[in-house]
């Protein structure tokens, strides 16, 4: 399983050498980018902050279509790009004021209208739920719209992350993978690693952030910050020792990359 590192600092692309997971919502920010040193990366279409926060997607596809080209080329190294897709926990439905087959309906809509106007991007479908019949619905909505999943090579699983030391959400992954789907799974923690690892083929997480925030510095990290919520070096070896507690130890090179100035 490959292990995708969040982060919301953008440079880390053309700082580091590990896998990472990086949102639009930040990339879009930047005026210019490098050429990537990581391996590979993700791009997030930051699909939460957009839904969640504002109800629905404030960007059209064509201005992300013409945005994930730009990083792709000009960073490099980009294996794949999230759709925009649309939640289902109950909060975010309250908040749009939709039924959840909506959502599902407008996030297999989009990714075929990406597919279409974008081919060139690595897009990938991503299956929204909540419960067991819910994603297998929307497994059948991709079908009719003739996206064959088990072709693809990446399947994303939304709404899931909050609901990943449940029984529930184990159940979730295990019935998709053995639908025959190479599944990535959106922001899980360690707990949901550990129970999801062997049905999953990738996964993300920056859920080091908020560890970080809430605890003291790194020993010689005082002077720099008041915390590690954006320190580099404190990803990396939170990644490290993931890997270990999960039992994936190829996931880790030597961590590198200059300490955020």
């Amino acid at each position: 399983m490959i292990f995708y590192l969040g982060t919301h600092r953008p440079s880390w692309l053309w700082r580091t050498n590990v896998p990472l997971f990086v949102s639009r919502t930040t990339l879009a920010k930047r005026r210019t980018v490098y050429a990537a040193t990581v391996p590979s990366w993700c791009l997030d279409s930051g699909a939460f902050s957009q839904v969640a926060l504002h109800g629905g997607w404030t960007i059209s596809p064509e201005q992300y279509a013409d945005e994930a080209r730009w990083f792709r080329d000009g960073i490099g190294h980009m294996v794949w790009a999230a759709p925009q897709d649309w939640m289902c926990e109950p909060h975010v439905l309250q908040k749009t004021g939709k039924r959840l087959w909506q959502h599902q309906t407008l996030t297999v809509d989009n990714f075929v209208y990406l597919r279409g106007i974008a081919p060139d991007v690595p897009w990938i479908p991503v299956l929204q739920g909540w419960t067991v019949p819910d994603y297998e619905r929307c497994a059948r909505m991709y079908e009719r719209a003739g996206v064959n999943l088990t072709l693809e090579p990446t399947v994303g699983v939304g709404s899931v992350c909050r609901r990943q030391r449940t029984k529930e959400g184990a159940e979730i992954m295990r019935v998709l993978s053995g639908r025959g789907y190479r599944l990535h799974g959106f922001g899980f923690k360690q707990t949901g690693l550990v129970a999801c690892a062997s049905v999953m083929q990738s996964a993300d997480s920056m859920a080091w952030s908020m560890v970080a925030r809430y605890s003291a510095p790194l020993i010689g990290h005082r002077q720099r910050h008041k915390n590690c919520a954006n320190c580099m070096q404190y990803a990396l070896l939170w990644r490290r020792q993931l890997a270990r507690t999960v039992g994936v130890e190829h996931w880790d090179g030597p961590p590198s990359g200059e300490e955020e100035k």
